[in-house]
């Protein structure tokens, strides 16, 4: 299978490309231009080095999801336009009897927002109502919306993935497990006995990054194009207790003190996912513990 993987030089496109290549697909990896060499995580392994394309989905700077929070416009532009321009690009190709591509949208389980807030333990379902609060969740579901409107015109194959959090080596420290273990190396260097921390009460469905672009892989071969899949362990751990779990891995013995200036105002009180509907159609499932994922962040970090 020959696949085209935007945002390629990014923390998870780095892991799917070198996934692709291992299952013997033909890859072309689409960067920023002007961006950083890339080094592809493990390609070394692999059967096959990725072609390197240059692509830009926007003409304006390139605004990653990261940064979704400070700049709501730029994020609508690269999310939700840059992946219609995508979609658009693809449907010419059908119409004009080229190819027959099947896009997989990458969305994100914070489209459910506030959706079914209690009780606290229930699971996230596709069918649940999505009502994002944040600016970086409001346009995945724009991207979404935008895959939906061109598979019920041009039947143009989209199949929508909804990963809930992940971590894994290479993960920046805007997000929270890697931000949280570089204040406890902190801590551990300086003799520190608190660490500042933001919300500590959400709870999350926390993923290794090799499972969520498994999962990836696995829909581009059986997923059902117009339906949406959540990629979620299924499982719940509160920010607290990963804060304790990291703190215990790197042995440091310190107490976290909560500072508003960490809070975020879209933090979704309970947000853990139910894969059931992709188990059942391409028998996907979690293959790394959560204690193996902290584990391989701590090691990674370690080095």
């Amino acid at each position: 299978m020959r696949v085209l993987v935007t945002g390629a030089d990014g923390f998870v496109g780095r892991h799917l490309v070198r996934r692709l290549l291992q299952a013997g697909d033909e890859v072309a990896a689409a960067c920023r231009p002007g961006g950083p060499v890339v080094e592809w995580i493990g390609a070394g392994a692999a059967p096959a080095r990725p072609e390197t394309l240059r692509l830009e989905v926007t003409d304006l700077e390139s605004v990653r999801s990261a940064e979704a929070y400070h700049d709501p416009g730029g994020a609508w532009t690269v999310n939700a336009a840059g992946t219609a321009r995508v979609l658009a690009a693809a449907s010419d190709l059908r119409e004009r009897g080229l190819a027959d591509p099947l896009v997989v949208v990458v969305s994100t389980g914070e489209i459910y927002g506030m959706a079914r807030p209690a009780p606290r333990a229930a699971l996230r379902v596709e069918t649940d109502p999505l009502l994002p609060l944040s600016s970086y969740a409001a346009s995945k579901l724009g991207a979404e919306v935008a895959a939906l409107a061109e598979w019920r015109r041009t039947a143009l194959r989209v199949v929508i993935a909804r990963p809930f959090p992940h971590t894994g080596p290479g993960q920046t420290s805007q997000y929270v497990a890697p931000a949280l273990l570089q204040r406890l190396r902190e801590a551990r260097r300086t003799g520190a006995t608190t660490v500042p921390t933001g919300n500590l009460d959400p709870v999350r469905d926390l993923l290794d990054v090799q499972d969520v672009v498994e999962a990836y892989s696995v829909l581009l071969r059986r997923g059902e194009p117009g339906e949406a899949y959540n990629i979620a362990r299924g499982e719940g751990l509160s920010v607290a207790d990963l804060f304790a779990r990291l703190a215990q891995l790197i042995g440091v013995d310190v107490r976290p003190a909560p500072d508003p200036s960490l809070r975020r105002a879209s933090d979704i009180p309970h947000l853990v996912g139910d894969s059931t509907k992709l188990r059942r159609a391409t028998a996907w499932a979690p293959s790394i513990s959560l204690d193996e994922t902290l584990r391989r962040l701590v090691d990674a970090e370690a080095d």
